[in-house]
């Protein structure tokens, strides 16, 4: 049988690429026959970055601030005049040097991410997509903007400098800046934002965005993603951008369609499977693809939380828990790759074509 394996990362436990090598190597310990496609996905979060530079292109290394101040050398991809930065390279969770509290959800920024456009356009870049995903900040992207003008004299320089160029926000997340379903109120408590800062943040979101219409004369607060990364995809908007699916923008540049065309069976994968997810994300995306062409999707998560209706209306087959399988969060987390390896193997043994029984 041919099995293309396509995980998103498993949030700070696994990258794309970790995961992707963990669920083969149970897979073939059990089924030496099949032949596995190993194509790691991103949605723009963590490994995006990775992900795309598998196609082609050269790797660069900047030097950026992180998001409570401290130098971090961040990494990103220039293909030709195409440039892939990744935000959570500059201001990612994993870069707070400890678990999220309420101080630094209200100090983490952006600037990093704003360094990484700069360094971009000095490349001679053309098109700058921005992979959105896994920040520690919600400050509205006001980090990034502040950076691009202070590299350019002034916010009217940057958006003019911007204009030259294509720029891509890519992310899945469809969140608004603002509201019960914006930034601040959906993420800033995975970022360590008690009830109090989670208001601090959405207040000053809120500010933020009319400093943004007023200068950028584009009311961004509202629209589709403009919520992801903490907010970074409203001044990506503000600024010129367009927004893309991070899945589309990584299925381009990974062909895909041709991996879809011959499997028989995909495997795909993050961190956490619920409702968030069927907002448009990674693995529901890659589970319809499937559908369409009549292939049985399974997916390995970290944690299931969605019923068998949900499921089915996605099109994915079955889906495994790894903390049911490990049997705790503790455990799940602490020896991620072994225990989605001993999974995938769990899942092997027991795929009857349909579903896949422990």
């Amino acid at each position: 049988m041919r099995v293309l394996i396509a995980p998103d990362s498993f949030g700070e436990t696994l990258t794309a690429v970790e995961a992707t090598a963990a669920i083969a190597a149970g897979w073939s310990a059990v089924r030496p026959d099949d032949q596995l496609i190993e194509a790691p996905q991103s949605d723009g979060g963590p490994g995006f970055v990775d992900v795309v530079a598998a196609a082609g292109g050269t790797i660069r290394t900047t030097v950026v601030e992180g998001p409570l101040g401290v130098d971090v050398p961040a990494r990103w991809l220039l293909d030709g005049t195409d440039a892939y930065l990744e935000s959570a390279q500059a201001c990612g969770l994993g870069l707070l040097g400890g678990p999220p509290t309420p101080r630094t959800a209200r100090d983490a920024h952006s600037r990093g991410v704003g360094q990484l456009v700069v360094a971009a356009l000095d490349a001679g870049a053309r098109r700058i997509v921005v992979g959105l995903g896994g920040s520690s900040c919600t400050d509205g992207g006001r980090g990034l903007v502040e950076t691009l003008a202070q590299g350019f004299g002034s916010a009217d320089a940057a958006v003019a400098r911007l204009r030259a160029v294509e720029l891509v926000a890519a992310t899945d997340v469809e969140h608004p800046l603002l509201g019960e379903h914006g930034a601040a109120r959906v993420f800033g408590p995975q970022k360590g934002a008690d009830p109090e800062t989670v208001e601090f943040l959405e207040e000053r979101n809120t500010a933020w965005a009319g400093q943004l219409h007023r200068v950028t004369a584009r009311d961004v607060a509202a629209e589709a993603g403009a919520g992801a990364a903490g907010g970074i995809g409203a001044a990506l908007l503000a600024l010129g951008g367009t927004r893309e699916s991070g899945a589309h923008v990584v299925a381009q540049r990974t062909r895909q369609d041709r991996q879809l065309a011959s499997a028989q069976l995909v495997i795909t994968g993050e961190g956490r499977l619920d409702q968030q997810s069927l907002r448009g994300k990674l693995v529901i995306a890659l589970a319809a693809a499937a559908r369409r062409r009549a292939i049985a999707t399974l997916v390995l998560a970290g944690q299931v939380l969605l019923d068998t209706a949900d499921l089915d209306s996605a099109g994915i087959d079955d889906a495994l828990s790894l903390v049911d399988h490990a049997g705790s969060v503790e455990l799940a987390m602490s020896d991620a790759y072994a225990q989605l390896r001993d999974l995938a193997a769990a899942a092997a043994r027991g795929w009857d074509g349909g579903a896949a029984r422990q």
